[in-house]
């Protein structure tokens, strides 16, 4: 897998997961939609770690700056 994800985009999945996470666990958001926000937030913090996002794949995006590139 060659990486598609930048820093920005990395930092923004994580700070993401994390708030979903806490409304979750909060009890702010509850029931089917806080559930989903939580899968959700898994998602992005899974594919933030591993540096790939298959749907950024699929449409051909790249969010890591020309030179940073491998």
């Amino acid at each position: 897998m060659k990486k598609n994800i930048g820093n920005l985009d990395r930092i923004v999945r994580i700070i993401l997961a994390v708030v979903f996470a806490a409304l979750y666990f909060m009890q702010v958001i509850t029931g089917t939609i806080g559930l989903v926000l939580l899968i959700a937030g898994g998602v992005l913090l899974a594919t933030a770690l591993v540096d790939f996002c298959p749907i950024y794949k699929i449409f051909g995006f790249n969010t890591i700056p020309p030179e940073e590139e491998d």
